[in-house]
């Protein structure tokens, strides 16, 4: 049975209120404005245990390292913007699978990110 904590609930709540991925630093950000003594380990522990659990799934990126977001989202792929850091979702898949492997082999999984200027930057 999982425990139910208010750092826990912080935790799901600064994912709930942004729609996008976030870093071990953005989830500790948010979440201590509800809980001020929220520390990192207590926020990496509440991440494994999110995943475990299935609320949560690990995105790695090539360069910024592991971000985290909602599992129920489904399949989709990234937009990276390298002024302000930020990733974005971009709905759907626009991957062939079976026309992008190679003969023989059998595609799993596969992870895209796209890079360049989020709109909120460009305009800046």
């Amino acid at each position: 049975m999982e425990r139910k904590t208010i750092q826990k609930d912080a935790i799901k709540e600064a994912f709930l209120s942004k729609s996008r991925p976030l870093r071990v630093d953005e989830v500790l950000l948010i979440g201590r404005k509800k809980v001020r003594s929220l520390n990192q380990a207590t926020v990496y522990r509440n991440l494994k245990s999110l995943v475990e659990a299935g609320w949560l799934k690990t995105i790695h990126h090539p360069e910024l390292g592991v971000f985290y977001e909602r599992a129920e989202q489904g399949h989709h792929h990234h937009f990276h913007c390298h002024a302000c850091n930020r990733l974005f979702e971009i709905p759907g898949c626009a991957l062939r699978k079976k026309e992008s492997a190679l003969p023989g082999f059998v595609v799993e999984r596969h992870e895209v990110f796209f890079f360049g200027v989020c709109s909120s930057c460009a305009h800046t």
